[in-house]
């Protein structure tokens, strides 16, 4: 098996560009080219210096700046693997933590608003609640291992739930237990650009490519129980769907 100084391009230490940028480069170059697949591991980082005659502060640098890129992810007891997309069944109502285990990745969430309120007009107007109606809002920043994939803005009908300390982890096991999990669900993908603080949630540029997924949920009665804004960095999700014609 080849060595990783065999796979990237030789480091330059006359070159005026830090080696870290040069380890950086080549790193992101081989991904690129497919060199290094999708959840290849990458060899220990005391490994990377001493195959290419460099500091381990110099490869944790460049490892640092790609794992905040999204091209590498850190797995605890396990090293530093190349990311590989996420692809999502548009025609599948799973949760996220869901999706995330299906795919060995570990789920985890960082909250950035638990709450409860009065229905907004335009909640009101999905959900199909009257004004004044109570109802959950839940925000959270969702990471597969250590990358964060997306911005998750939900609201959930007050009817749905006993209280908010019943949402741990996962919001539809909670769903689930209080018996109101979602059964079908309407969704809408849209293309957007990046704001400057969705940017820095999600370890992006502003600017950059990204995606938003707005899901209403309904109950087998056909009531509206959640509402759901879902950003996500562009680079690190695809969203597929199968199609079938009328006579298939």
């Amino acid at each position: 098996m080849a060595t990783l100084s065999q796979v990237l391009r030789p480091l330059d230490p006359s070159n005026s560009q830090p080696l870290y940028q040069q380890l950086q480069r080549a790193i992101r170059d081989a991904i690129e080219s497919r060199v290094l697949s999708p959840d290849d591991a990458l060899p220990p980082e005391r490994q990377i210096a001493t195959e290419l005659a460099v500091s381990r502060i110099t490869v944790r640098k460049a490892i640092d700046g790609l794992v905040e890129e999204g091209l590498l992810v850190r797995r605890q007891g396990s090293g530093n693997f190349v990311a590989s997309r996420i692809e999502k069944n548009f025609a599948k109502l799973t949760s996220f933590s869901e999706d995330m285990r299906l795919r060995g990745r570990n789920p985890r969430s960082v909250w950035l608003k638990r709450a409860q309120g009065q229905v907004t007009p335009e909640e009101a107007l999905t959900l199909r609640l009257s004004p004044g109606t109570p109802v959950y809002r839940f925000h959270r920043l969702r990471f597969a291992d250590d990358t964060p994939m997306c911005l998750e803005f939900a609201t959930i009908a007050g009817s749905a739930l006993a209280s908010l300390d019943t949402v741990g982890n996962s919001l539809y096991d909670a769903l689930e237990r209080a018996g109101n999990r979602p059964v079908r669900a309407l969704q809408r993908l849209r293309a957007l650009l990046l704001n400057a603080e969705q940017a820095k949630l999600l370890h992006a540029r502003e600017g950059d490519a990204g995606l938003l997924v707005e899901r209403v949920g309904y109950l087998r009665d056909g009531s509206a129980v959640e509402y759901c804004q879902s950003y996500f960095r562009g680079d690190t999700y695809d969203f597929i769907a199968e199609l079938s014609s009328p006579g298939g």
